[in-house]
């Protein structure tokens, strides 16, 4: 596939689209970029994810930095590049939340290789997760006001790996890490909730966490 077919093919994606150089220069901005980042093509084309971007992790260190390439954004890794989270500028100055998932793609007639970077607003989720991890953290302070458990009724028994599955979303790790650490699935971690929630007749991960605690099972 020529660089210009792969381009024309990353305006139809609904996710922000571009490619980069290995030297960290930008060649290639969707229309999707344009609407989720606000800048046009004429002033992304050329610059770095650096002038673009400036990216931020979720531990607050920099993603882009100003002499960065490619190596240095995927850790020297492009057989298998994980996707990631990330807060990123727009052109209106405010910062979202993408998930970045990267694609190499080597031109076999001109010996260039490029990066493909997707991505896509989770702005919302992550505000979500911040809110919910407030709650948890009030629910940690409130049981810890009193050892005694809450008298509350009786409910069927969790299994150890339903208790370590709430453990990990009490200590503040999105589905994704708690999938990773088990070494599980997502559906399969899916299942688990599902069990848990009707074990402890909750609706939703919050409650499950903050009724497993209230009742001191974890």
């Amino acid at each position: 596939m020529l660089e210009s077919e792969l381009f024309a093919l990353l305006q139809q994606t609904a996710d922000a689209a571009f490619s980069v150089t290995e030297e960290g220069k930008i060649v290639s901005w969707n229309k999707a970029a344009e609407r989720l980042l606000g800048y046009p093509a004429s002033d992304a084309l050329h610059k770095t994810c650096y002038e673009i971007l400036e990216g931020m992790g979720p531990l607050g260190t920099s993603v882009c930095h100003q002499h960065s390439n490619v190596s240095d954004c995927v850790g020297g890794n492009t057989s298998e590049i994980p996707n990631f989270d990330m807060s990123v500028k727009t052109r209106a100055g405010e910062r979202l939340w993408i998930n970045m998932s990267t694609i190499v793609f080597d031109n076999q007639r001109t010996g260039r290789r490029l990066m493909i970077h997707l991505a896509h607003d989770v702005t919302a989720q992550k505000k979500n997760e911040e809110m919910m991890q407030k709650m948890l953290d009030v629910s940690k302070q409130i049981s810890s006001m009193d050892e005694a458990p809450v008298r509350a009724e009786p409910v069927a028994q969790l299994s150890e790996q339903e208790k370590h599955v709430l453990r990990m979303f009490a200590d503040s790790k999105d589905s994704d890490e708690v999938a990773h650490a088990l070494g599980i699935s997502p559906q399969t971690l899916r299942n688990h909730l599902h069990h848990i929630n009707q074990k402890l007749r909750t609706h939703n991960r919050l409650e499950a966490v903050m009724n497993a605690m209230q009742r001191k099972l974890i």
